[in-house]
């Protein structure tokens, strides 16, 4: 189908920077140029939000809690989430609006976390970062007013990857019990050959293969591709004994196609996969629901999908 009108002056208004040869883009021009624009609107209402710092294992990282109205007796569950930007960008303002809608859509608490950003922190940091935060989330249930037994991990493009990522970690360390695992159009490969980079990746529908090309090499630096099992979670052997998944991709996104395919294994893995693509989408509509009032129905079904889960 054809684009969804409502992105049309999006697309417009990121014309210019779609257009940027990546291969000589500055770290904090990117940071400068993408981070607040990608900011919500107006914030939903929420009983609490909380910014908290984080004491892991060596290092300190920063994140956000959102509780919204809760009319069970019981403490509310808790899904982690990880912002997208290619493991280089964003941060808590940034997906602040998608971490709110996520809490009232799904009924349950939000902990939106900051990890460390790559070129800084490379390869496997965020990931660790990530694993890391929800074992903080459980061991501070109580502080935090949650019951992180009702655990899920969540995010959106790099931070898809990051969810996955977090996944199969608990599953092989035995750190963690995860009821679901939200991906939004995730990243989950490093193959620019695929037929949605071929269709989607000249920047002209926001994300570029340029573009993705630079963030695998700030997030790798000097480590190869085919040594990042973290990253590149499509080659992952087994996918057996992972939580169940929602996985939401974009009609018009260059990163559909290996988001498709990772749904397709999770599903021949034997996963609870309910995966859809979005027509008439491109990458990062999910965060862009004020502006474009169909992005809310995907919203609204990701919410719905955590709630069950975590019921």
């Amino acid at each position: 189908m054809p684009i969804n009108p409502a992105l049309e002056p999006i697309l417009q208004a990121f014309a210019d920077f779609a257009s940027t040869d990546w291969s000589q883009m500055p770290v904090e021009t990117a940071r400068a140029m993408l981070d607040t624009p990608l900011a919500g609107a107006d914030a939903l209402p929420m009983a609490r939000v909380e910014d908290l710092s984080l004491d892991l294992p060596g290092r300190q990282i920063n994140a956000r809690l959102y509780v919204p109205e809760h009319s069970g007796s019981t403490l509310p569950p808790l899904t982690a989430y990880f912002h997208g930007g290619g493991w280089v960008l964003g941060g808590l303002d940034t997906h602040d609006a998608t971490c709110r809608a996520l809490a009232q859509e799904s009924g349950g608490a939000v902990l939106s976390v900051d990890y460390r950003l790559a070129p800084e922190a490379r390869y496997p940091a965020a990931a660790e970062d990530c694993h890391d935060a929800c074992l903080w989330a459980i061991a501070n249930a109580d502080r935090l007013g949650v019951d992180a037994t009702r655990l899920a991990v969540a995010g959106d493009s790099a931070g898809g990857n990051l969810a996955a990522a977090v996944s199969l970690m608990a599953r092989d360390r035995g750190s963690l019990t995860l009821r679901h695992q939200l991906l939004i159009y995730p990243v989950t490969d490093s193959n620019f050959e695929t037929a949605s980079y071929a269709a989607n990746g000249s920047g002209a529908y926001f994300l570029s293969t340029g573009a993705m090309r630079w963030f695998w090499d700030h997030y790798l630096g000097d480590t190869p591709a085919d040594a990042a099992p973290l990253a590149r979670l499509l080659h992952t052997p087994d996918l057996t004994g992972l939580p169940g998944a929602t996985v939401i991709t974009a009609e018009f996104d260059p990163l559909r196609d290996e988001g498709d395919a990772y749904a397709q294994r999770l599903a021949s893995a034997g996963i609870p996969t309910d995966h859809h693509v979005a027509p008439g989408m491109i990458h990062g509509f999910f965060g862009m629901a004020a502006a474009v009032p169909d992005a809310g129905h995907w919203v609204r079904l990701a919410g719905a999908n955590l709630a069950r889960a975590l019921a």
